[in-house]
Parts: structure tokens; C-alpha cells; sequence
């Protein structure tokens, strides 16, 4: 078994906590939304969904590169659905991101091979995907949906 990356949470307000990447990069403030907390940060739910959708846009750029493939940009909005379970608690239920490219569908010849693997590259949202449901969609730099 590889390690994978570590982090460090410690408190400093009453839901306040600072996330320790390591030596090499700036801590992070999270907090919870009002009423609960102050809404000084992220909340856990976008920390999740910012990873989701950080790694398919990264799987995205990689496979993009070993076709040969300029997209210009890439850019995702994500957000997740949260609901209450059978004992009243919230849950996060499914998780959408939608990916926008900067060029268009035909300006990339090989655009049907980097989608159909793309998402098979990204280990958080093929791990995420084993307990919560994750939808991607892709569209082109004129809006076309392409997956």
C-alpha cells in the first residue's frame, strides 16, 4: 500500500479550524455556515466537492495532454445534494460537476478518446463514486454538451 497525502486539522474558534498542508503550502481556514458557525471558510461539503471536482478537471488536463488534445481551459462548477437520512441527519446524497473546455469540440480531433477514459484517472471522485454518487458532464467552448 502507497501513503497518500497528510493533513493536520486544529481548532481555533468554536468551529474554526485551520488545515495544515504541510511545510511547503499556506494553512487553510474552514468554518461552518451560520447559524451553526461563522462562514470564516469552506465548509466540509465544499472541501469535499472542491476535491471531486479538482481531480476531474487534473484527470481531464492529463488525458487532454497524452492525446495531444488543446482545450485551451478547463473550468467546473460542482455542487452537491444534501438530505436528510432516515434518522433526520444530513447527508450528502450526490454530487454534479459540470466541465467546460475553452475550445471547441471540433478544434480537438481526439476529444471522444480523452472523454471516454478521463474520468477513470481521477482517484477522489472513482473513490467518492463508491459511497456517493458523482454525475459529470462536459461541454465544449461553445456550450455543446459533448459527455
Amino acid at each position: 500500500m502507497e501513503a497518500g497525502p497528510t493533513i493536520r486539522i486544529t481548532q481555533v474558534g468554536a468551529y474554526v479550524f485551520t488545515v495544515d498542508f504541510g511545510a511547503a503550502l499556506p494553512e487553510l481556514l474552514t468554518d461552518e455556515a451560520p447559524p451553526v458557525g461563522g462562514g470564516t471558510g469552506p465548509v466540509p461539503e465544499q472541501m469535499l466537492i472542491a476535491g471531486v471536482a479538482n481531480c476531474l478537471c487534473a484527470s481531464l488536463v492529463f488525458a487532454l495532454g497524452k492525446f495531444r488534445q488543446d482545450a485551451q481551459s478547463v473550468a467546473a462548477e460542482a455542487a452537491c445534494r444534501v438530505t436528510r437520512n432516515a434518522e433526520g441527519r444530513l447527508r450528502i446524497t450526490g454530487i454534479d460537476v459540470h466541465i467546460r473546455l475553452g475550445a471547441q469540440a471540433a478544434a480537438m480531433p481526439r476529444i471522444d478518446r480523452v472523454l471516454e477514459q478521463f474520468q477513470r484517472f481521477c482517484t477522489v471522485s472513482e473513490s467518492v463514486k463508491a459511497g456517493i454518487p458523482v454525475s459529470v458532464s462536459v461541454e465544449d467552448g461553445d456550450g455543446t454538451r459533448l459527455a
